[in-house]
């Protein structure tokens, strides 16, 4: 017993000054936003905290559980519904892309792409508090301390300088927030006015979201009038140059027989890399100067070919003409809705169907995989959905 009571105090005393550095750590912080020139108002509301935000500091340690197969990314980020979606916002917003596309020359169906994988149309831009994530990352995130602060302050300043009130920050866990997921500091750099109300508001302004994203890829070093990726094929067994920045010309890529997937010559001036992210059997890319302004925006080559690919299509282009190499190939964002539906049938725990995986989703189908003799992957794929009666 008296060891019991030893290691509770001990727990305790830990605990009591975990409390004590967090609330340290936000004092200094009001500290240097008041150094920073930050009004005392501001400070109060946005920094009123006294513990960390749990939720914050979990999704900052997870690491994935397992790599996402391209098939499945581009599966969910580019289905006929983002699609169709995706036209329908650019009628919408039609005189506004325009405008964009004319002021900075960034190809409009481009950034209405990002607006779609960033926020799904604005429909889902995060639900953390900012000042409250930002400050728990400085407090307790254990790295890249200088970095959330300048992020921190960058936001406060928003809210200072009158482009944003306290209540419009919220976005991810890590600070990106608004129509197209800006972070605070770029948000400073790179938001334009483009509705001429004269505040920069990507929260809840439309026109200032797509001008400033139009902004960000022209400043990413976008050229207008060029291209930005074209599906090809490559030779059977295809053992030649790879690389987005390892580039060519087109006769080059001719040469060593590389053909567009559509069966067209390849044609035109400029030079490309080639990018085969499932290998020489699935499909392949030849990826221009243009690729890399938007690869700037998320610094991952899969994020970058589903812009191109979301941009691609909402523009009239067909679908990959090259299936990706799998028997098991990924879900659209309907079909991992009707999976999760499927499954609650069978009694399995999905929580609430939302066509969102996550860890409760996947056991669930672990579960139901090795219930049907399968090998317990636990992944959203097209054999289980088959399986369950999925069409």
């Amino acid at each position: 017993m008296r060891h019991m009571v030893l290691i509770a105090t001990a727990w305790m005393m830990g605990t009591g000054a975990a409390a004590a550095n967090f609330t340290q750590c936000i004092s200094q912080l009001r500290a240097d936003a008041a150094r920073s020139g930050i009004s005392q108002n501001v400070i109060a509301q946005a920094l009123a905290i006294n513990q960390p935000d749990d939720k914050v500091l979990r999704l900052s340690k997870v690491q994935p559980e397992f790599k996402t197969p391209i098939w499945d990314y581009m599966g969910f980020l580019v289905d006929e519904e983002r699609v169709r979606d995706g036209q329908a916002m650019m009628r919408k917003y039609d005189r506004v892309l325009r405008a964009a596309e004319q002021r900075f020359g960034v190809d409009r169906h481009v950034i209405a792409a990002v607006w779609g994988v960033e926020t799904n149309f604005g429909a889902e831009a995060g639900d953390n508090f900012l000042p409250h994530a930002l400050a728990t990352l400085v407090c307790e995130g254990g790295r890249r301390e200088a970095f959330w602060r300048g992020e921190l302050m960058a936001a406060l300043k928003l809210v200072d300088q009158g482009d944003l009130t306290l209540d419009e920050l919220y976005g991810s866990w890590a600070g990106a927030f608004g129509q197209t997921q800006f972070i605070p500091t770029t948000y400073q750099r790179l938001a334009v006015d483009f509705d001429g109300d004269g505040r920069r508001d990507l929260v809840k302004s439309v026109p200032d979201a797509l001008g400033s994203t139009a902004n960000y890829l022209k400043r990413a070093g976008w050229r207008t009038g060029q291209p930005w990726m074209v599906e090809v094929a490559v030779p059977s067994g295809y053992k030649g140059p790879t690389g987005r920045n390892n580039r060519a010309s087109l006769a080059t890529w001719a040469g060593r027989g590389v053909t567009r997937a559509d069966g067209r010559p390849l044609s035109g001036g400029g030079e490309a890399g080639l990018l085969l992210p499932a290998g020489p059997n699935g499909p392949g890319f030849l990826v221009y100067p243009n690729f890399n302004a938007i690869y700037a925006y998320n610094q991952a080559e899969s994020y970058a070919l589903a812009i191109s690919h979301l941009a691609d299509r909402m523009a009239g282009l067909p679908a990959l003409r090259t299936p990706w190499p799998t028997d098991d190939p990924g879900l659209s964002r309907a079909q991992r809705l009707q999976l999760q539906k499927l499954l609650a049938a069978r009694g399995y725990d999905v929580g609430v169907p939302d066509g969102k995986i996550g860890a409760q989703s996947r056991a669930a189908i672990a579960a139901a995989e090795q219930a049907m003799g399968m090998p317990a992957t636990g992944r959203a794929g097209s054999k289980i959905y088959r399986a369950l009666g999925g069409r």
